[in-house]
């Protein structure tokens, strides 16, 4: 069982950046691989970034490919996501997510565990 806490959420003027947090409770971190989606109001949630646990192999969206970075600390327990360059666009609850089962990382359904999300809001 895995708990995930995300953090690091706010308001940001356009062209801004945040840093997301995700700290993960339970063993065995390093073996999971971890993704973060988000979700607009009125919208499905889709896919921003992912990181495999044995290569560190990243994967992103594309209209965030460039703007984006997913990192982990397997020592800290803790996934990041670095934003930069925020939009409008970019508006959304970002949400920590986890696995073990290796496939597409892509796809939301292959998570099992899921954090409670944080709030980005970028003003133009």
């Amino acid at each position: 069982q895995v708990q995930l806490v995300e953090s690091g959420g706010g308001l940001v003027q356009a062209g801004g950046s945040l840093k997301l947090s995700c700290v993960a409770s339970g063993r065995a971190f390093s073996s999971y691989h971890m993704g973060w989606f988000r979700q607009a109001p009125g919208k499905e949630r889709q896919f921003v970034a992912a990181v495999t646990w044995r290569s560190g192999r990243t994967f992103y969206e594309d209209s965030v490919t460039g703007r984006f970075t997913i990192s982990r600390d397997n020592a800290k327990n803790t996934v990041y996501l670095q934003m930069t360059s925020l939009n409008p666009e970019d508006t959304a609850v970002y949400f920590c997510a986890a696995t073990v089962r290796d496939g597409n990382l892509i796809n939301l359904r292959q998570y099992d565990y899921w954090g409670q999300g944080t709030q980005v809001t970028v003003s133009s």
